[in-house]
């Protein structure tokens, strides 16, 4: 049996240029720096990085200047769809340590993940918050899916593809299609998971058959709202997903918190453990 591949998930850094700090009270750039830490030092180490889109929070080209450092203190590939946040010109800026999709007019491509086949898909829709896949963008995931039958396939987009419940982030999450959706339906035995970004938690469905999960942000947190409530983020502990690949077992996700915790405390050395009886 082979061994496992690790890889992180990482999501809506939200950027801004030097000196600004977001909504005069998040430093993302300090946070995005904690998180790199992380994935540099962690054990066992990373096979690649995934970055599930808002990378700035404005698009702006200082924004993806103070990125781009950012990203290559990562030794492992680096691979990257724009969110709704994001510019797709400008995000060519990280290009050279990580892989944007600079081939097409969107930013999509493929890469390998072991044995896991990797479609990173571009659902920006320049000047809107919600996501889209445009007939070329359709056309492309299809013809993609098609040459990796056979194989088994996860798919990175940043705008999850159904309702969250949280109604706030669902007006602005994916607008899908009925082409969209039979598409997957299609292909729902080959699709091991959906990945994506933009709500700021950790979420999990099934959508078209499909297991979809969304990664919590690295800095700041959208509110828990199933109320209804005005929109808003806090801040509780920043976070990403570690995702352990392998062929027999499939896709296996962890939910880890950023930051330091009290701990580890291991059972055999606690003085006040009773043998078993």
């Amino acid at each position: 049996m082979s061994r496992p591949v690790f890889f992180a998930q990482v999501s809506d850094f939200h950027i801004r240029p030097p000196g600004v700090i977001f909504a005069d009270v998040v430093d993302t750039l300090a946070m995005l720096r904690a998180a790199v830490d992380t994935l540099v030092g962690f054990s066992p180490q990373l096979d690649a990085v995934l970055v599930s889109g808002d990378l700035t929070n404005d698009g702006e080209a200082e924004a993806y200047a103070q990125i781009a450092p950012e990203l290559a203190r990562l030794p492992m590939p680096v691979y990257v769809v724009p969110g709704n946040h994001d510019h797709r010109e400008r995000i060519t800026a990280l290009a050279g340590v990580a892989e944007v999709g600079q081939g097409n007019a969107h930013r999509q491509f493929t890469a390998e993940l072991g044995s896991l086949h990797l479609i990173a898909l571009d659902s920006l829709v320049e000047g809107e918050g919600h996501g889209a896949l445009c007939a070329e963008r359709l056309a492309w995931l299809e013809t993609e899916l098609e040459r990796a039958a056979g194989r088994r396939i996860l798919i990175m987009i940043h705008h999850p593809p159904a309702a969250t419940g949280i109604d706030f982030m669902d007006r602005i999450g994916l607008r899908s299609s009925p082409a969209l959706d039979a598409l997957i339906r299609r292909h729902a035995g080959s699709i091991e998971r959906i990945v994506c970004g933009h709500v700021h938690r950790p979420i999990f469905y099934r959508w078209q058959g499909v297991p979809v999960s969304v990664t919590p942000g690295v800095a700041h947190q959208v509110v828990l709202g199933l109320d209804g409530r005005e929109p808003g983020f806090n801040l509780e502990p920043p976070g990403f997903h570690l995702h352990r690949w392998t062929e027999t077992e499939g896709l296996v996700t962890h939910h880890v918190h950023l930051g330091s915790y009290p701990g580890p405390y291991y059972f055999s050395g606690n003085p006040d453990r009773k043998p078993a009886t």
